[in-house]
């Protein structure tokens, strides 16, 4: 399974970017679709994450400004950043959760972006 994320960059205070992940391979179903981050010098830290379902869970820091949505069809993530502050400045990495038609289960993890929040 590889998962290509994309979408970063820099952008101003209170600017909006839109991050999104597309995953690729032989897989039965995604369970969990989801966002983390990292800045520098701290831990990785959830931002927002979609199940199947529909079921969504956000950070405290981004509720009401992040936006999480999946297209189950084409195994695909978006995340859209609005009102972005100076400390949502990080490496943002998709996961995801997959299920094989063995019925195991593996977490992957995309190749990150950057995005930067700055005047």
């Amino acid at each position: 399974v590889q998962l290509q994320a994309s979408g970063g960059g820099l952008v101003q205070p209170g600017g909006s970017l839109r991050l999104s992940c597309a995953a690729s391979g032989n897989i039965a179903s995604i369970n969990v679709m989801g966002w983390y981050r990292q800045a520098p010098g701290k831990r990785r830290e959830l931002v927002a994450s979609d199940t199947s379902g529909g079921s969504t869970n956000y950070a405290d820091s981004v509720k009401g400004r992040f936006t999480i949505s999946r297209d189950n069809a084409k195994n695909t993530v978006l995340l859209q950043m609005n009102s972005l502050k100076p400390e949502d400045t990080a490496v943002y990495y998709c996961n995801a959760d997959v299920t094989y038609y063995s019925n195991s289960r593996k977490v992957y993890w995309g190749q990150g972006t950057l995005v930067t929040v700055s005047s």
